[in-house]
């Protein structure tokens, strides 16, 4: 006799979850939005989010939100202050330097990885040029951006979805060190030539130069991110959400 899928009260309970399907998948969106605007320095860190604001602005319940909040905490986005509410973290110099050990591990594996030549090198490709347009053009944080993307396009070679959500959490928690640091033109401009030639390399089926390469850079990257980073970021104390 083939065993059923349970009995009715089983299934009437199951039923009662379907809730949670929806308000999972919600606030999964809503932490996404959240997500790509900390990235984009839109909330600072040690800035509020502010509940009430930000709900009436997505048009979300406060328990979606929360929820949207937890997830983020989780990624290390925020931090949740007792009876204060959910700011945007601020990094420390040890976060900064654990963030680009994790970084080296990944993205320097991704590319020793790579199997024989030719490589998908479009998205890699892509934020090359988009760095390159956006500096010609002297819009730095657009710059910024493209070197995320040429970053995370580079851990994409590995073909993995668990490594593509690793890196755009460890990608988006870095981002909130370069937003309180003045004259992002120095951090980025550099790096364009280097990542021209990472992926010049890759195009040549040189992946050994390639991870040479990019492990130089990183740790270049890291130390001056982490000479430069103020021991008292802005906004610390917690100002209202922008």
């Amino acid at each position: 006799m083939t065993a059923d899928s349970g009995s009715g009260l089983e299934l009437s309970e199951l039923a009662a979850d379907r809730a949670l399907l929806g308000r999972t998948s919600t606030a999964e969106r809503v932490a996404g939005i959240l997500r790509e605007r900390i990235a984009q320095g839109f909330f600072l860190p040690g800035v509020r989010l502010s509940e009430e604001r930000i709900g009436g602005a997505l048009g979300v319940s406060r328990n979606t939100l929360r929820e949207a909040f937890r997830l983020l905490t989780h990624e290390r986005l925020l931090v949740h202050r007792l009876n204060k509410g959910a700011f945007v973290r601020v990094l420390s110099a040890a976060d900064i330097a654990d963030i680009y050990r994790v970084r080296k591990l990944v993205e320097c594996a991704a590319v020793r990885g790579l199997g024989e030549p030719p490589h998908p090198l479009k998205d890699v490709s892509a934020a090359v040029e988009a760095g390159e347009q956006a500096a010609a053009r002297s819009r730095w944080n657009d710059c910024g951006t493209a070197n995320i993307h040429f970053h995370q396009a580079l851990a994409g070679l590995a073909g993995s979805e668990r490594t593509d959500d690793l890196m755009r959490g460890v990608l988006a928690e870095l981002r909130l060190a370069f937003h309180v640091m003045d004259d992002p033109r120095r951090f980025y401009e550099p790096y364009l030539t280097r990542n021209r030639e990472i992926l010049t390399a890759l195009e040549d089926g040189d992946a050994t130069a390639a991870e040479r390469m990019l492990g130089y850079y990183l740790e270049d990257s890291r130390r001056q991110v982490i000479e430069a980073y103020p021991e008292q970021p802005p906004h610390g104390s917690g100002a209202g959400v922008r």
